[in-house]
């Protein structure tokens, strides 16, 4: 491997609070699974996730914090999320249902609407997503300038 730097980077939610959580979910073990619109991954013209590609996962910092491999990658109508994918993305929910809501009020907020370049945005059971499942391979090593420490 030729460094964290070659990896493309591994983004959960904005910058702020919820990526703090998720990613702390994620270097915890507690999160093992992620779900993203299919629409972003159009939008932004990337091709999706393969099984085995690894990326960096990025903190609100913007620091590399871990390595992660892709596990599985699904396709599939946001109606057909399973509960076991909902319980695996570590966010504490018991139910599709309760996943579901959760996902809708971020899809749906301003930020998003504004990501997406649709003011008025919404998901329903037909909306297509990327359900990807991960694992981490490797914890990256804070550097000094990390913690704010002078060298």
């Amino acid at each position: 491997m030729t460094g964290p730097h070659a990896l493309k980077p591994f983004l959960l939610a904005f910058p702020g609070p919820l990526r703090d959580q998720l990613v702390a979910a994620v270097l915890s073990g507690e999160k093992t699974s992620t779900t993203g619109l299919f629409a972003e991954w159009e939008a932004e013209k990337e091709e999706l996730p393969e099984v085995g590609e690894r990326s960096a996962l990025i903190d609100s910092d913007g620091r590399e914090v871990a390595v992660v491999e892709v596990t599985e990658v699904r396709v599939l109508p946001l109606g057909d999320l399973d509960l076991q994918h909902a319980l695996d993305e570590g966010e504490g929910h018991t139910s599709v249902a309760e996943w579901r809501a959760d996902h809708e009020r971020f899809w749906h907020s301003d930020e998003m609407r504004e990501a997406m370049g649709d003011p008025a945005f919404t998901v329903d059971d037909s909306t297509m997503v990327v359900a990807e499942r991960f694992r981490v391979v490797e914890l990256l090593p804070r550097t000094s300038e990390d913690s704010g420490e002078r060298p």
